[in-house]
């Protein structure tokens, strides 16, 4: 029975007090083994005994964990003032200037908030405001934050509880040229993904009902870093602006030059497409609590117009705005950009050659610092290989490098590091991972062509069984061998696998 190796140290004790204490929803990284980072600078994060890890995954610290500006920033306004947003200051005037700047032209009028959910929340209802209807149009899997009014609107959230879909959300497909319903063989996958919202408009109208908004991450992050083929938000946009709506662009994970190419991650659609409303969040600050919502002219006034008056005590004061400030310095100085799309690209084409060895990973999709890994049990089936990504991102961390995954199926590599990841970063990670890979695809039989298909369920049962302690609550023995109530014709071909995952 494989099982991670859990060294005593107080990363357990501090955990099961965690457990006592702060809410049971809410849940740590590696559940099973926990880590306890006490520092982190740059791309690097360390634990209590002073281990290093190279973080793949932590896109709030954006510009690198503590950057000396960044803390250099806020120490400097926060000895000066800090204070309720409704008085005036400078600061918050000169980012909403430098942050309209990075945008087309027409969206010119900032909201600053505390969150990304806070940011989503306050589109809707800008958007509710200027169209007067309610009903939202969102992605299938999509997460647009936690509060009331998001859960509502975030499948990966609202189909894991009870709540049943409101009769005013409407989901569309994924844009997943991989997973999805129409895939890379299609002719023309973005009109054919499209085509389905400009069916769900038709369909809600001739259900009496009326389109107030479409909102969508611009890359799909825990749908399972989903790429939208190109061209799908343009048409979108026209099916949604012929319906009366309004086009939201979440680039809450996205934004900030993530993919390299483009400040925003919507610009890849071209100069032509300009959401209505932009919602930003997380890398804002650095993992200071700072987002924004920026809309146009026309929206704001109509919200205004309302009589509803709009304030946030904390959003946009002078710290928080300090803050975001050295962030956008900190991207052009050290032209974290341009080094989004070089190591990216560098990282991708690695990768790529570990699809090519690997028959585990059946899907490399990404732009810049924004990559998925696509597991797979089998290539033409796509079957999601969940038990394996699980395993893989605690090999992973044991190799002292944080993965996460997700997507629908919990088979998704996310890797979306700080923007000062380098290219020998890239290399470490890569080898860790082709290690791993190597071992588990030994152990388990899959790079074998003698396997055959009727061996497969068994193995899948093996492999889950393998990794039932990695998915059980921590407070369990994870030494406690479950196969002893096991019974039927894997057993003993799962002792030899247990013996070799250990290895």
């Amino acid at each position: 029975m494989y099982t991670p190796d859990i060294h005593p140290n107080k990363s357990m004790d501090d955990f099961i007090m965690l457990k006592k204490h702060i809410k049971p929803s809410c849940k740590v990284f590696f559940a099973s083994d926990p880590i306890k980072i006490v520092r982190a600078r740059r791309q690097y994060m360390f634990d209590e005994n002073g281990e290093q890890y190279l973080d793949c995954i932590n896109n709030v610290a954006h510009v690198g964990h503590c950057h000396p500006e960044v803390v250099k920033a806020a120490l400097k306004q926060m000895e000066l003032l800090n204070t309720n947003s409704r008085f005036l200051h400078d600061n918050i005037v000169e980012y909403a200037k430098r942050l309209s700047a990075t945008l087309p032209e027409k969206l010119s009028v900032c909201y600053f908030t505390n969150s990304g959910s806070e940011a989503n929340d306050l589109a809707l209802r800008l958007a509710r405001q200027f169209r007067g209807h309610q009903d939202v149009i969102t992605l299938d899997h999509a997460y647009h934050g936690h509060l009331s009014s998001l859960i509502e609107i975030s499948p990966y959230k609202f189909q894991k509880g009870k709540d049943v879909k409101k009769e005013f959300v409407h989901v569309a497909p994924t844009p997943d040229t991989y997973r999805g319903k129409y895939r890379e063989d299609h002719a023309d996958p973005a009109s054919a993904y499209a085509d389905e919202v400009k069916k769900i408009i038709e369909d809600a109208h001739n259900s009496g009902r009326k389109i107030a908004a479409f909102i969508a991450e611009s890359m799909q992050s825990c749908g399972g870093q989903i790429i939208p083929p190109a061209g799908y938000f343009q048409k979108v946009a026209k099916y949604v602006h012929g319906a009366g709506g309004v086009f939201i662009a979440d680039e809450v994970q996205v934004g900030l030059g993530r993919v390299g190419k483009h400040f925003w991650s919507f610009q890849m659609d071209g100069e032509d497409f300009v959401p209505d409303i932009v919602t930003m969040g997380k890398p804002m600050g650095n993992g200071h609590p700072v987002a924004c919502v920026v809309t146009t002219k026309e929206i704001a006034e109509a919200f205004s117009s309302s009589g509803m008056e709009y304030f946030n005590t904390y959003g946009g004061n002078p710290v928080s705005c300090a803050v975001g400030l050295a962030v956008l310095d900190i991207i052009e100085n050290e032209d974290l950009q341009r080094n989004a799309m070089r190591v990216g690209n560098y990282l991708t084409e690695l990768l790529k050659k570990q699809k090519a060895k690997h028959t585990l990973i059946g899907d490399i999709r990404g732009v810049g610092l924004f990559i998925g890994i696509d597991l797979v049990k089998d290539h033409l089936k796509r079957t999601p290989a969940t038990a394996e990504a699980q395993h893989i991102i605690y090999k992973m961390k044991e190799k002292r490098v944080l993965l996460s995954a997700d997507g629908p199926h919990r088979n998704v590599l996310k890797i979306k590091p700080p923007m000062c990841f380098t290219e020998e970063d890239a290399k470490f990670m890569v080898d860790q991972l082709d290690g791993v890979l190597t071992v588990l695809e030994e152990a388990t039989g899959t790079k074998s062509e003698s396997v055959t298909s009727e061996n497969i369920p068994c193995k899948t049962k093996m492999l889950k069984e393998a990794h039932v302690e990695l998915l059980r609550d921590s407070t369990t023995d994870s030494r406690e061998n479950p196969s002893r109530k096991r019974n039927g014709m894997c057993a003993d071909t799962h002792s030899l696998l247990s013996k070799r995952l250990k290895t």
